[in-house]
């Protein structure tokens, strides 16, 4: 499926044609029912397993790996704390290829994260209203995950099925990078939301779960995909289009020294920060294997804060490579690799986009407090 998904993507890129035949190519590959555990019929796989097929997702398209990652979220969630009516239904949705978007952030909030939509009781279901940006993958899900507040100021999360009435995506994200994720804006009015389509997030910023590093760890595997695509573009550049530099003293460029030096240098890159990525999915594999503590949630304390270490410097190093990947790529061809017809500045615009999501500084920082101090990561969800 990913050598499919990696054709004209440049080209694609540079359209702005959205992903929607990648993603019907996903729905139909079973891959986004990859964690469903084998009792709800699903193959059970590992984080490690998980993280391995977005790094070669993002490799072949990182925007369309990114557009899964609500829906991969969600499928975690419901792994972590769903309940079982919850669980029945959802993953009998993801086993079916159903995929779900994304509708949390509000751009109008006072503070990061602050939530003002509102779900409010209407008889035997409700009403679902407010304004979300960066929409991630709900132009392209069967269904869209949206936080809100209830009438009783408990964060929740609405499922609604994307062609529900008064549920409106519109394509309006503008950012330099990841042009195809269609990140935009999601309106409300008047939504119908029926009962069973309620979650309740009670441990949001309560207690410690492997979900803020797993999300996170997401972002650094699809920046490891984006350094071995790069790497993918200095190959075939070198080979198939790049001139031997006049005072290199070679008739092709790929007899030279430099040239070949680039090219292992940014292959280089992209295998550390896989291994680094891998790494970490197995230290959160390590610790949901712990006993549980008496809240039920999976893994303990100290093994969470442990991965969530991990995973913050596998952020650091995926970071960097992605960035310094996309900048040496232009090493191997010179200025005639900035024609725009190779769109291989796509490579720097969507590592930078993903690296904005989170300061790098705090990341490395916390883990420098954990190192030094014992302190363990916040619980913001970003660790």
């Amino acid at each position: 499926m990913t050598a499919s998904l990696a054709v004209d993507t440049a080209r694609r890129e540079a359209a702005r044609e959205l992903p929607y035949a990648s993603l019907d190519a996903v729905r139909t590959s079973g891959v986004g029912g990859l964690r469903v555990p084998a009792a709800y019929g699903g193959p059970g796989a590992g984080l490690v397993d998980l993280f391995q097929v977005v790094i070669d997702l993002a490799e072949a398209d990182s925007n369309v790996a990114q557009a899964l990652r609500p829906h991969f979220g969600f499928v975690e969630k419901l792994i972590s704390d769903g309940t079982e009516a919850e669980r029945e239904r959802w993953f009998a949705a993801a086993l079916a290829g159903e995929l779900f978007g994304n509708a949390t952030e509000e751009t109008a909030a006072k503070h990061p994260g602050d939530i003002h939509a509102a779900l409010a009781p209407d008889g035997d279901h409700y009403r679902l209203n407010g304004t979300k940006y960066y929409s991630t993958g709900a132009l392209f899900a069967d269904w869209v995950v949206v936080a809100a507040k209830d009438h009783r100021d408990r964060r929740v999360r609405a499922i609604v099925p994307r062609g529900r009435p008064g549920l409106r995506l519109v394509d309006d994200w503008d950012g330099m990078g990841q042009r195809m994720t269609a990140s935009g804006t999601t309106e409300l009015d008047d939504v119908l939301v029926h009962p069973q389509e309620v979650v309740v997030d009670e441990a949001v910023g309560v207690r410690r779960t492997h979900l803020g590093a797993y999300h996170q760890l997401f972002l650094a595997a699809v920046e490891t995909g984006i350094a071995k695509n790069a790497a993918r573009d200095a190959i075939g550049y070198a080979r198939d289009r790049a001139r031997a530099v006049r005072h290199s003293g070679v008739e092709q460029a790929v007899q030279d020294p430099f040239v070949q030096h680039t090219v292992g240098e940014i292959a280089a890159l992209g295998y550390g920060a896989e291994a680094t990525v891998l790494r970490a999915a197995a230290a959160i594999d390590r610790a949901l294997a712990e006993s549980p503590g008496e809240d039920g949630v999976a893994g303990a304390e100290p093994a969470l804060a442990e991965a969530a270490t991990e995973v913050a410097q596998a952020q650091v190093v995926a970071a960097q490579a992605a960035l310094r990947a996309a900048e040496r790529l232009y090493d191997v061809g010179g200025a005639s690799a900035t024609r725009r017809e190779f769109n291989f500045d796509r490579h720097w615009r969507n590592a930078r986009t993903l690296v904005s999501h989170n300061p790098i500084a705090h990341k490395a920082r916390v883990v420098g407090d954990f190192l030094l101090n014992a302190e363990a990561p916040p619980l913001t969800g970003f660790f």
